[in-house]
């Protein structure tokens, strides 16, 4: 079997930060790498499901919501994937997903979607984590621009 893209990206090597991971036709995969690899420090379920809650009401309740067509964590536990079309420029890509960390980071309120006939596990869910998770990669991020978005070799 042919070794998919993410598999030949160095993690030994791999910071915080957000890059393009893939172009598909129209489709971008963007990866918002939130952890270092293999650096013993990984999101906690609750963490993950709480920004990936967050992320994903904010991010498709932006003005750029059309262009978003998935949000989702990584099985390893070190970010998230960002799926958009491709008539999002790569520059408003990072402006959503840095207004989406300052709002995960600041958040107060009913984490959306965390009814139980809302979510497949409600009670699973880590606010504090989730927002302090908002607050570290809106630092991160912090004067990223398209230039960063590549993988560093």
């Amino acid at each position: 079997m042919q070794k998919i893209a993410s598999f030949t990206i160095n993690h030994d090597t791999l910071q915080k930060g957000m890059y393009i991971s893939r172009i598909d036709g129209d489709i971008v995969t963007y990866d918002i790498r939130m952890k270092l690899p293999n650096g013993g420090d990984y999101l906690s379920t609750g963490q993950a499901h709480t920004f990936e809650h967050l992320f994903a009401t904010y991010a498709r309740n932006s003005r750029l919501g059309k262009e978003i067509i998935y949000v989702g964590p990584m099985g390893c536990r070190t970010g998230f994937y960002l799926l958009v079309r491709d008539t999002l420029s790569h520059e408003n890509a990072i402006a959503l997903v840095q207004e989406s960390c300052a709002f995960i980071g600041a958040f107060d309120g009913e984490i959306p979607g965390n009814q139980k006939a809302e979510c497949g596990n409600y009670l699973d869910h880590d606010l504090v984590g989730a927002k302090r998770l908002g607050k570290e990669m809106a630092d991160v991020l912090r004067g990223w621009t398209v230039e960063k978005l590549k993988y560093q070799e």
